[in-house]
């Protein structure tokens, strides 16, 4: 039996090399601060690293090191939910199947050897697997484990309101219970909100306020990359501009922003005056805006009552987008209805929907049903066949909070002055209610933000295309 080295450095080499890969600098810092912090038995630790870093791979490889040192550890990887748990420590079991020195772990006949829990060969008999996955809303009473991992335990769903950070931190209380004396728990995440788990006692109230700490945002002070092989400088500024300012500080420097510095200034909007062409070349239908041709188009109707002057807006976006990743905002109705005509609110309004998307020659109309939406599909179907309009009609239920949707649609788009929008947009209450809004404000108007907002989420993803083949010179000597 081959002895597991006693450095983690050199446990993590001999698995790249059997992988013929290399160790990065920054994965060697990361390893190198484990190690240290196990020879000071330091029992509460905060790993955190940008998003792309490979850190979960690092802890996994952390894991497997430990059983091989000491095959009576048992490890519990908590996360935000059991499947992300399992994920770990389904990684783990595959490293310590084919880690050259963690084939004394292997046990002969696999009593416990799951995806989610595997026991290895060892000694004592105790009750507890040397690995366990269990999600936050879990229940891991019972269970005793002298290494906890909380990887990725703050998400996006589970730190968007008071509440559920509160949960949160209830839940997390509950591994100081499960963790044996003298034990160790690891925390590896980034943050998602501005009240994060890993905020330091400096930036606020602080709930791991006693943890060693290692922090390794994408950039240092001076701009330089973590990892120049991986994250160039062209690739950090293209992730810059897709996810925008707040995600990216977030998520790649670490840093705890608030939503509410999010600023929408309509001054970045880029105005046209143009209406669309439409024209069909060696038979196939044409869409062009600005001399662009348009790939995608679409509209977003977040509907209400439409009375003038009482309660929300019923609102009409419409948007085209380029192959550029350009996004043009071309009409935005705000839908109203006449009390004292013949028929009734709903009517009157999906037939103006369906005038616009005839006109503007919308491919498909996405209507939200989470409120009085839910009848609407149905009518405004009707409208459409009745005036002859080929736009699809999809029914939409919004799951995620209105203020996260209008900062993950239009926070990247603005920040790459990728949003264009027709000058008449600039006439109508759109630009004051975009400069006056702000995240976690009671009674700001934001049904225009929405409605475009969700035009914007609903565009599909594009990959960009491949550089055309090399060929020889052709007839015309070029």
């Amino acid at each position: 039996m081959t002895e597991a080295p006693a450095d983690l450095l050199e446990f993590v080499w001999v698995w790249n090399t059997h992988l013929r890969q290399a160790t990065p600098p920054v994965h060697r810092r990361v390893l190198r601060w484990l190690d240290a912090r196990r020879q000071a038995e330091d029992g509460r630790l905060l790993l955190m690293a940008f998003r792309g870093c490979g850190k979960s791979t690092l802890v996994g490889l952390y894991c497997a090191w430990l059983l091989a040192r000491w095959p009576e550890t048992r490890i519990l990887v908590v996360a935000a939910d059991h499947q992300l748990a399992t994920k770990m420590v389904a990684t783990v079991r595959r490293i310590i199947e084919r880690h050259p020195l963690c084939a004394h772990l292997v046990p002969q006949h696999a009593e416990a050897w799951a995806v989610d829990r595997f026991t290895v060969r060892r000694q004592g008999a105790l009750r507890d697997p040397s690995m366990l996955a269990a999600g936050l809303t879990g229940n891991i009473t019972g269970s005793r484990a002298e290494v906890i991992i909380c990887d990725d335990v703050e998400v996006a769903g589970n730190c968007d309101s008071p509440g559920k950070r509160t949960e949160l931190r209830e839940r997390l209380t509950e591994t100081e219970f499960i963790l044996t004396p003298g034990g160790t728990i690891l925390y590896v995440g980034t943050p998602h909100c501005a009240e994060s788990l890993y905020l330091h006692p400096d930036e606020g109230e602080a709930f791991l306020g006693g943890y060693h700490r290692l922090r390794i945002p994408l950039l240092d002070e001076a701009g330089r990359s973590a990892w120049p092989e991986r994250f160039s400088t062209t690739m950090i500024a293209q992730l810059r501009e897709r996810v925008g300012p707040i995600h990216f500080g977030r998520q790649m420097l670490l840093r705890p922003v608030a939503g509410g510095a999010a600023r929408l200034d309509p001054r970045l909007i880029v105005r046209y005056a143009e209406d669309t062409d439409y024209r069909e070349a060696h038979g196939r239908p044409v869409l062009s805006l600005l001399g662009r041709r348009m790939v995608s188009g679409g509209g977003f109707w977040d509907p209400a009552y439409g009375r003038p002057g009482s309660g929300d807006g019923s609102v009409l976006a419409a948007t085209y987008s380029d192959a550029e990743g350009n996004h043009y905002l071309h009409r935005l109705a705000y839908l109203t209805h006449q009390p004292d005509a013949a028929d009734d609110p709903a009517t009157q309004q999906c037939r103006q929907v369906a005038q616009i998307a005839r006109e503007l020659l919308l491919p498909v109309l996405r209507v939200e049903t989470n409120g009085i939406g839910r009848f609407l599909p149905a009518l405004l179907k009707r409208e459409m066949a009745r005036i002859g309009a080929a736009c699809a009609v999809v029914e939409q239920h919004s799951r995620h909070a209105k203020q996260d949707r209008i900062l993950s649609a239009l926070d990247p788009v603005l920040a790459a002055r990728k949003l264009h929008a027709h000058e008449r947009i600039f006439r109508t209450p759109f630009p004051t209610e975009m400069a006056e809004w702000k995240p976690d404000t009671a009674g700001l108007r934001d049904d225009a933000l929405d409605a475009l907002s969700s035009c914007l989420l609903a565009e599909p993803v594009r990959l960009p295309g491949a550089p055309p083949a090399a060929r020889g010179p052709g007839w015309r000597g070029l």
